[in-house]
């Protein structure tokens, strides 16, 4: 099983490189598109695959081992990035089939996404920091090319803040990884662990938290870090919003902060604060942003950087609670863990599915403005009801996936006795609600504009790849005990691995 591990960076880079060369002709477009749906196809059966073992798997490249080794390493949150990751971008890349056939130079479209892809999948399962950074680098420039993909005026403006802001975090995510390597001298994340466990805070160590929090905070694209995404995910093609919203901000951002913070360096009290400060201000501005937009696609956008505070507030007080300072009750802090990853796997598919469908409305009828849409829902049945599942799971609305975590994290932060926070999370959810009942009223009901009469149903593809989010939408609620049982108790369990647990869990010594 370990032999497989590289493929989940192997298969797409290498895809990658061979799509500008398919490319060249029409033909060659349509076998770069197809080279990229197999991509996907084995991404996801290799995702699943990892899942027949609960065993932590370790892969030495080249049989090197640490400190001169690179390691690939795979634990119960690496899994479940593995597979939220594959999802998603299984469904974009059928729903790009159709929908990329009125851009031109589509071989250089999929070679970027395999790009970004493999450069997320690598950030996901690499054990050493330095390349934690070269794969999001892989992964963060791709997405500036998607972002431009258009070349209109919006597109490239919208790229070159991304870039500017991008490489503003990758500057502090390095000078991070920089001070680490100073006070420990390795790159390992084991060895590092292992290294600063039992290690006091010093200034060193608090400046390069403070690296951390600001640049994958950017990346994540937590207020105030938030700027590039506004503008960012409206303009890149509709699968590219749904990739960045759905999964890059979470590998990039989330999961690698989370992974530092808990496992590398370990919780403590200062980490735990700021991260829950970010999330509960990410919430509460994110929400207000959104309510008063009419650009479909920035309404989405903006509850992205809200939807990411509920999960940065629910790993923050984790970390609060297993902080020296904290009370290190980890069945409390497991639960807090529990509902932000859950919410991370919703967030994936409601989001995805959403932008999916805003550009499946956007390439049908033209426009994404909101008060130029109406009764949408007897023209284009299919992806209405998509709409419809994917506004109904982010407001958190009953049996929808979003509703149950959601409520997990509310129940978990009020027995934390965070009582002020989960009122403030139940706010979010309701101005959420609000948000996108206006959604429902302006783009799904009402009459529908004379100049929109010949509006009809996106294609097959589009179709395919927004009913496979919808179908994760709709079963991801009812079968949440069975989710956390393989899924995210697991994920959880890693990330409650104090970091000289950590070191032991993947430990270097014992060979490839």
């Amino acid at each position: 099983m370990t032999n497989i591990l590289p493929l989940v960076v192997a298969l797409p880079l290498g895809a990658g490189f061979l799509s500008p060369l398919l490319g060249k002709s029409r033909r060659g477009e349509s076998m770069a598109a197809l080279l990229a749906l197999g991509i996907g196809f084995a991404n996801l059966a290799i995702s699943v695959a990892l899942f027949t073992t609960t065993e932590p798997l370790v892969y030495w490249i080249g049989f090197w081992n640490a400190p001169v080794g690179i390691s690939m390493a795979v634990d119960g949150l690496t899994r479940l990035l593995l597979l939220t990751t594959s999802l998603v971008a299984l469904a974009a890349l059928v729903f790009s089939i159709a929908y990329m056939r009125r851009f031109t130079a589509t071989g250089l479209y999929y070679s970027l996404l395999m790009l970004m892809v493999a450069g997320m999948n690598g950030v996901i399962v690499t054990g050493d920091l330095f390349n934690l950074y070269v794969f999001l680098e892989v992964a963060s420039i791709s997405s500036y090319g998607l972002v431009a993909f258009g070349t209109e005026h919006e597109e490239l403006e919208a790229s070159f803040k991304y870039l500017i802001l991008g490489s503003i975090g990758s500057l502090f995510i390095l000078l991070g990884i920089g001070i680490l390597y100073n006070l420990t001298g390795q790159l390992n994340m084991a060895l590092v662990a292992d290294s600063l466990a039992g290690r006091g805070a010093n200034r060193a160590m608090t400046l390069a938290a403070a690296f951390f929090l600001m640049g994958f905070g950017l990346k994540a694209a937590l207020v105030p870090f938030h700027a590039w995404l506004p503008d960012a995910h409206p303009s890149a093609p509709a699968p590219i919003s749904a990739m960045l919203s759905g999964v890059l901000i979470k590998a990039s951002g989330v999961y690698a902060l989370a992974r530092i913070v808990f496992n590398v360096m370990g919780p403590s009290a200062a980490h735990a604060d700021v991260l829950t400060a970010l999330g509960a201000l990410s919430m509460v501005v994110g929400v207000f942003l959104a309510v008063g937009q009419w650009d479909f696609k920035r309404l989405l956008g903006y509850h992205s950087i809200s939807q990411m505070g509920y999960i940065v507030l629910a790993i923050g007080v984790a970390a609060q609670v297993m902080s020296p300072r904290g009370s290190g009750d980890e069945a409390l802090a497991g639960l807090l863990l529990f509902g932000g990853l859950f919410h991370l796997f919703n967030h994936a598919a409601f989001k995805s599915l959403l932008f999916l469908s805003s550009g499946s409305l956007e390439q049908q009828a033209g426009t994404r403005m909101l008060k130029e849409l109406g009764g949408m829902r007897r023209r284009m049945p299919v992806t209405a009801f998509c709409c419809r599942i994917g506004a109904l799971s982010i407001a958190g609305v009953p049996p929808f996936n979003g509703f149950f975590s959601k409520l997990v994290i509310v129940v978990a932060l009020a027995l934390a006795g965070k009582w002020l926070l989960a009122a403030l999370a139940v706010f979010v959810a309701m101005m959420t609600l609000v948000s996108f009942l206006k959604v429902q009223r302006t783009v799904l009901e009402g009459e529908t504009p004379e100049r929109l009469a010949g509006v009809r149903e996106a294609p097959y593809p589009m179709q395919s790849g927004m009913l496979i989010l919808a179908t994760v939408c709709l079963l991801g609620g009812p079968l949440v005990v069975w989710l956390r049982g393989w899924l995210l108790d697991p994920a959880a369990a890693s990330l409650l691995t104090r970091a000289a647990g950590y070191a032991a869990l993947f430990s270097p010594r014992g060979g490839p």
